[in-house]
């Protein structure tokens, strides 16, 4: 089943059903990202059969999002940006395109910062080839794509700050575009202090030109994107059940308020 399998009423999320899960990707003119974020969704739907499934883009890409939530109709959603902090499209993008649709929506937090994103990144890493006992010359650039928002940026320093806790190394946040430092500056900056096997930590959701030309800084060891590791799909259903949670405690609470 992909994302452009036109939905019945069962999959539509009927009133007192199950809210469906929208993914919200960015979308990519690289091909490949398109098919992890789909492969990623097939993994979603393993870990639980009976929850509807849906992705939207917000650009770029087909199905996006405002035609995903169109073929909702009036039926109930949570919105899960498959982004990896909070940012302009975050904060706008997504809860205006949800907005203007008809399906009745919540819009989950992003992906980041949390545990098992973490998880992700230090599996990645390992992968690459990070080892199990790292020396003390060795530290980390945490590569992201960016933003001019704050609270992007804060929400990147806190992932790195986890992951530094996670590994026992320093951990750096850098960025391809729109704040600094950038990831050479970043490798260059903990060269200077003496940190000799410096690796590249991909904080990408799926391959591309902003991941890419990350890891192509790298003077050791460049991670691969997070892609379907199963960390993330259990974080993309955390952020969906996470959401319900909150929404049905917030009704209880105003329930019981005289």
């Amino acid at each position: 089943m992909t994302a452009t399998t036109p939905t019945s009423n069962r999959d539509t999320a009927t009133p007192g059903g199950t809210p469906a899960l929208v993914v919200v990707a960015h979308g990519s003119r690289d091909p490949r990202a398109l098919s992890t974020v789909r492969a990623l969704l097939d993994r979603v739907r393993t870990l639980r059969p009976a929850l509807p499934v849906r992705l939207g883009h917000i650009e770029l890409n087909e199905p996006l999002l405002p035609d995903t939530l169109a073929a909702l109709g009036g039926g109930e959603a949570v919105l899960v940006p498959l982004l990896l902090g909070r940012g302009y499209h975050v904060k706008r993008d997504i809860p205006d395109m949800a907005a203007a649709s008809p399906a009745r929506t919540r819009v989950a937090a992003p992906l980041g910062p949390h545990p098992l994103l973490v998880d992700a990144l230090q599996a990645r890493l390992t992968e690459a080839g990070w080892p199990t006992r790292p020396a003390p010359d060795h530290a980390v650039v945490l590569a992201s794509a960016g933003s001019r928002d704050p609270e992007s940026r804060a929400d990147t320093s806190r992932t790195a700050a986890l992951l530094a806790a996670r590994l026992g190394v320093p951990v750096v946040p850098a960025y391809a575009s729109a704040a600094t430092p950038t990831v050479p500056d970043a490798v260059r900056a903990l060269t200077a202090r003496g940190y000799r096997r410096v690796a590249v930590a991909s904080c990408f959701t799926a391959p591309g030109r902003f991941a890419t030309q990350c890891a192509a800084a790298a003077p050791w060891i460049a991670s691969a994107p997070l892609g379907t590791h199963p960390a993330m799909a259990r974080l993309l259903l955390h952020r969906y059940d996470e959401t319900l949670m909150t929404d049905g405690a917030m009704k209880r609470r105003a329930l019981a308020t005289p």
